[in-house]
């Protein structure tokens, strides 16, 4: 449902990828079909296109728009179940998360919520799941997140540790590129 009004928007549309628990969200002002393709095309001009998408029976979901973008990049939409929330159970386990990360962070100003989204799925990203056996930033970027004072840190530390040369330079990366995929082919 609707939430406060944040600078305009009153919804949050969340998607999340079931292999890795990759969650990206967008607040938005209404929750119409016109949004829902916007934002699946943002996503798919991203990450590419999934084989199938789950979505609640809203009407911003079954609706011809939808399915044109369906027919048009060839995925399957599947619908769960009605008055049976469990059936899209990521995404419902993720809202909650959500809700309470954003309730916490904007304490009694709730009209700010649309200003701690991003800081809100940042925590989920980085955060651990015992699912996969890693954070979501690990497995989509191959790496470990570093947090603002860790950027701190290495920024200080980088021009001290710059005399390095590129045939090292170029191993390390060979390495680091071949960790990415191993993680990939684990997931």
């Amino acid at each position: 449902g609707p939430f406060p009004s944040s600078k305009g928007n009153k919804y949050i549309l969340v998607a999340v990828d079931y292999l890795s628990k990759w969650v990206e969200a967008k607040a938005l002002p209404t929750n119409d079909a016109r949004v829902v393709v916007k934002f699946l095309k943002s996503l798919f001009s991203r990450f590419g296109t999934p084989k199938a998408i789950i979505s609640d029976r809203g009407t911003h979901f079954c609706n011809d728009q939808v399915s044109r973008v369906m027919a048009k990049y060839r995925f399957t939409h599947r619908l769960s179940t009605e008055y049976h929330p469990q059936t899209s159970g990521q995404v419902e386990k993720t809202n909650r998360g959500l809700k309470r990360i954003l309730e916490r962070t904007v304490g009694e100003n709730r009209a700010s919520w649309s200003d701690k989204l991003e800081d809100a799925l940042w925590a989920f990203r980085t955060a651990f799941k015992t699912s996969v056996g890693c954070t979501p930033y690990r497995l989509v970027y191959g790496k470990a997140c570093h947090l603002p004072l860790e950027l701190e840190h290495e920024a200080y530390w980088a021009p001290k540790h710059a005399n390095f040369d590129l045939k090292t330079a170029g191993d390390h990366q060979k390495l680091q590129l071949n960790e990415l995929n191993e993680l990939r082919d684990q997931a």
